[in-house]
This record gives C-alpha cells, sequence and structure tokens, in this order.
C-alpha cells in the first residue's frame, strides 16, 4: 500500500471539500495523509467569519467537516501561516502535493473618489467585524448615521444590508460577535439602500434571500415597482429561471402593502456610484442614473463589489485568482475554491469543484516521495491542532447554551490560544 501526503492550505470549505474528496478515494492500494494548514487560530473558513449569523442552517455543515477531520489519517495546523518563514516551495520538498484553498479575503476597490473617507469600507471587513474574526474586532464602523448605502448586487451585499437594517434584538439568539451586537443596539441607522448599477434583471442576489425579507419583523422593504416592471419588460418573455426567479420575488416584495416600521430598507436600480462625497467623513453617494445625477445622504457605506485572493509568496496570481488550468498550477501544485475561479457560487459550489481538482491530483501522482512534513518546518509558532480546535468549539458552544445561543465566539488571538491550551 501506497501512503501519499498532501498539504491542504487554507480550512474552509473548498479546504475540507478537497480533504472529503481525497478521502473518497482512497483504496487497499493507496491512502491518503492529510495536513490542513490554516492562517487562523480556527478552521472552517466563511462558514465560521464569513456566513450572515442570522442564517443559522447554511452553518450546520461544519458538522460534515468535523466528520472529514475526524480521519486517522487527517491532521490540523491552525495559526500557521505559509508564505513568511514556511514558503509553498519548502512544503513542496516534504509533500506529494499541495492544494492551495486559500479563498479571496481582499475586498474590489470601486476606484471612485471618497472611497478612503472615514465611514467608508469594504464588506470584506465589515463581515468579518461582526463574526468575530479576530484580525477585524478593532474596524471601525460609524453606525452613528441615520442612513447607510451598500453598494453591489450580490448576496454579500444582501447580508450587509439586512444586517444593518434589522432590529439588533433579532441578533441575540446568534453567534454575531458580542462586540457587533453592542454597536448595532446603539446604532442610529435607520434607513439601508442597497444599490446597484444595472437594473433588477441583473442582479446576482438568489431568489431565497429576496424571498425571506418580508420575514424581518421590524423592518419595512421598499422595491421600487416601476424598476421590476421596466427589468421584466427588458429580460424579454424567456427569461432565464434563475432571473425570472429572482424578478418573481421582487415583484411579490413591490406588490406588497406593507406596514411602515422605524426601519426601511431601500434598493436601488441602475445606480452608478460617481463619488463618496464628504470632507471629515462620510457625507453621501453621488450617482449617475438614468434620469441624471442623484446624491443619497448617509454616514456610512460599505462597498459589497467582489473579492480578490491575498497572495502568497511563490504563486503566481492574476485578475484577483491563482493562475492555473482546471485547478493544475505547478508541478504537484493545485487550487481549488475562491482562489481557483473567483468569488462565484455558494457554499454547496466548492464541493464539486474540489473533487474536479482532486480526480486531476490524483491521476498526477506517481510514486510517494517520504520525505517528511509540516512538523519538521515548524519554529516557534504555537499552533493549534485538532484537538486544541475541538476545546475552543467546546467552550464556545458550552458559553452559547445558557444564553439560547449556538455558541459565543471568542474573538483575540490570545483568547483563542488559551482555550486551545486548556
Amino acid at each position: 500500500m501506497s501512503t501519499f501526503k498532501v498539504a491542504i492550505i487554507g480550512a474552509g470549505p473548498a479546504g475540507y471539500f478537497a480533504a472529503q474528496a481525497l478521502q473518497n478515494l482512497q483504496s487497499d492500494e493507496r491512502i491518503f495523509a492529510i495536513d490542513m494548514i490554516e492562517r487562523l487560530p480556527t478552521p472552517w473558513g466563511l462558514v465560521r467569519s464569513g456566513v450572515a449569523p442570522d442564517h443559522p442552517k447554511i452553518k450546520t455543515v461544519s458538522k460534515v467537516f468535523e466528520k472529514i477531520a475526524a480521519d486517522p489519517n487527517f491532521r490540523l495546523f491552525a495559526n500557521l501561516e505559509i508564505g513568511g518563514e514556511i514558503s509553498v516551495a519548502a512544503l513542496a520538498q516534504k509533500y506529494d502535493a499541495i492544494v492551495l484553498a486559500t479563498g479571496s479575503s481582499l475586498g474590489k476597490k470601486l476606484g471612485i473618489p471618497g472611497e478612503d473617507l472615514p465611514g467608508s469600507l469594504s464588506a470584506a471587513e465589515f463581515v468579518p467585524w461582526y463574526n468575530a474574526h479576530p484580525e477585524f474586532a478593532d474596524v471601525a464602523v460609524r453606525l452613528d448615521c441615520d442612513t447607510a448605502v451598500v453598494i453591489g448586487a450580490g448576496n454579500v451585499a444582501m447580508d450587509v444590508a439586512r444586517m444593518l437594517a434589522l432590529e439588533p434584538s433579532e441578533l441575540d439568539p446568534t453567534d454575531t460577535a458580542e462586540h457587533a451586537i453592542g454597536a448595532f443596539k446603539t446604532s442610529e441607522v435607520r434607513n439601508v439602500y442597497i444599490s446597484a448599477r444595472r437594473g433588477a434583471e441583473h442582479a446576482a442576489f438568489t431568489s431565497p434571500e429576496i424571498r425571506e425579507l418580508p420575514k424581518l419583523e421590524h423592518t419595512t422593504v421598499h422595491i421600487q415597482r416601476g424598476d421590476i416592471q421596466e427589468a421584466i419588460t427588458r429580460a424579454g418573455s424567456e427569461p432565464e429561471k434563475d432571473v425570472k426567479s429572482n424578478l418573481d420575488a421582487m415583484l411579490a416584495i413591490a406588490q406588497s402593502d406593507r406596514s411602515q416600521h422605524e426601519r426601511t430598507l431601500h434598493f436601488l436600480f441602475q445606480h452608478t456610484p460617481k463619488a463618496i462625497l464628504g470632507s471629515e467623513r462620510v457625507e453621501g453617494v453621488l450617482y449617475s442614473t438614468p434620469n441624471g445625477d442623484v446624491t443619497i445622504p448617509c454616514g456610512l457605506v460599505i462597498t459589497a463589489i467582489g473579492y480578490h485572493v491575498q497572495g502568497i509568496d511563490g504563486v503566481p496570481y492574476e485578475n484577483g485568482k491563482v493562475v492555473n488550468i482546471d485547478g493544475r498550477v505547478s508541478q504537484g501544485v493545485y487550487v481549488v475554491g475562491w482562489a481557483k475561479r473567483g468569488p462565484t457560487g455558494v457554499i454547496g459550489t466548492n464541493k464539486s469543484d474540489s473533487a474536479a481538482v482532486i480526480e486531476l491530483l490524483v491521476a498526477d501522482l506517481k510514486s510517494p516521495k517520504g520525505a517528511g512534513d509540516i512538523s519538521q518546518l515548524i519554529t516557534n509558532q504555537r499552533v493549534i491542532d485538532q484537538s486544541g480546535w475541538a476545546r475552543i468549539n467546546a467552550a464556545e458552544i458550552a458559553a452559547g447554551e445558557p444564553r439560547g445561543k449556538p455558541r459565543v465566539k471568542s474573538v483575540t488571538q490570545e483568547e483563542l490560544l488559551k482555550l486551545a491550551a486548556l
């Protein structure tokens, strides 16, 4: 029997699904020893620090991740960064294959004036802030204003707008970061605008996200009926299924006669941002529209227009992604997930994507190197293994139980390291 060693860099959904695909391809002749390496003290990637806290069902995929991690040939090395002291090239000497599953963590820029004003930030900062990501706990989120604007037309933009527009007590039974719940409870924001550059027929929201909006108990959702009717006309008599589903869901909201709440979520279509206005801080957004320029006064702007990969030394990048052909980067190096294809699809998309790349990887394998592993390259780093993560996980769940929450997340690296060492 041959044992092949595979290092997976990144412990998000794409990384776990890559590990699962390897486990599924084991046989009497071939097994895979998998070492998963994660820069943060905790695994699960966007399932922990990206999925909106008020969507707990999506997070149940973590049970699949735990089953994958229970395999005796799986090891976790968290709180360990690749690209500094330990290079990809050094790893390549130890492993039969390397899988990059680093995701896309940097927010794309609009490239318009005023984008760097206080009160203007990216969803790539705001989302991990309310999800207790250790590196974003101190992000300055300006909630001392009546109006906030979210720029973007995808599910991330929808999550951001919804988190700003809902009544904060709705977050009490969720695993939202404690510091974020406190900030939302003192927030002065009562109007949230979500703006899309193109018409509603081009919006990248998924219809389940739209259909959930009327369930917000304390927020009025306002969509202009004319915007949707015009979009239906432009979409033609036989629109694609997803487009029709989206437009039907938006039209239902536009036609509904809802009571007026203190908080309102407004949708703007065909609004192209030209500039973020202000001197000392954000004061508004200037848009170009089919009817001329329009200004929306606001004190907070969050852009959600896409992501690109944070680079690792020694790995080629282009257009925000790892340079690859069908997941192959170079000899023995592969890439999966958002780092491979860009920030598209839902969490489940990563399963088929990772499985396809792993099939190529396995087909490329010759004979095992048998040249050690990452433990020989680690020097002073405080690494968290699977049992350390299990202690963090158990402690967070225990802290949440008496408060009716799925967990209370620890935020700082020191706090997480302390829990891991119990």
